[in-house]
């Protein structure tokens, strides 16, 4: 019997399939986190949440300072997160440049002053440190997971 030998041109569906579920997962915590920050009780101060601005007293799980822009900035990042991953490329770009955007999050939020008119976010020490650990998280699964190709060569 003729051994069958796999085509060279074609990646494994295992190959791709690990980056694309990480960024699902990551966009559905986005799209999670987006909506907790509109409930009350899981958001305290619920009642002094402002569209944007550091003035917003909510804040979620009582620790992180949220604004209905931030709420909506986490689901948008969820949507195109879900949307992106239906690619292993797509996937891979969520997380490596999500990744990029919240370590410049955390530059942000540690040049600007917290009471200042320039937090529009608003931005908290407590969102400062999940930034850094989402950053470095994000990029660091981008690269533990790009997609590989016939060659064992990974992807731009």
């Amino acid at each position: 019997m003729a051994e069958r030998i796999p085509p060279q041109n074609v990646t494994p569906r295992e190959k791709q399939e690990p980056v694309r579920l990480v960024a699902m997962v990551v966009a559905a915590v986005f799209l999670l986190v987006g909506i907790l920050g509109f409930i009350p009780g899981i958001t305290s101060d619920f009642d002094t949440m402002t569209f944007a601005g550091h003035e917003s007293g909510a804040m979620l799980l009582g620790i992180f300072n949220v604004s209905v822009l931030h709420n909506l900035v986490h689901l948008a990042f969820g949507v195109v997160g879900l949307v992106l991953a239906r690619s292993a490329a797509g996937a891979n770009a969520f997380l490596l440049v999500g990744g990029i955007i919240y370590l410049g999050l955390v530059l942000y939020g540690l040049i600007i002053d917290e009471a200042s008119a320039a937090n529009f976010v608003p931005l908290n020490a407590a969102d400062n440190w999940l930034h850094l650990v989402l950053g470095v998280g994000m990029i660091g699964l981008a690269l533990a997971l790009r997609p590989r190709y016939a060659g064992g060569h990974t992807t731009a």
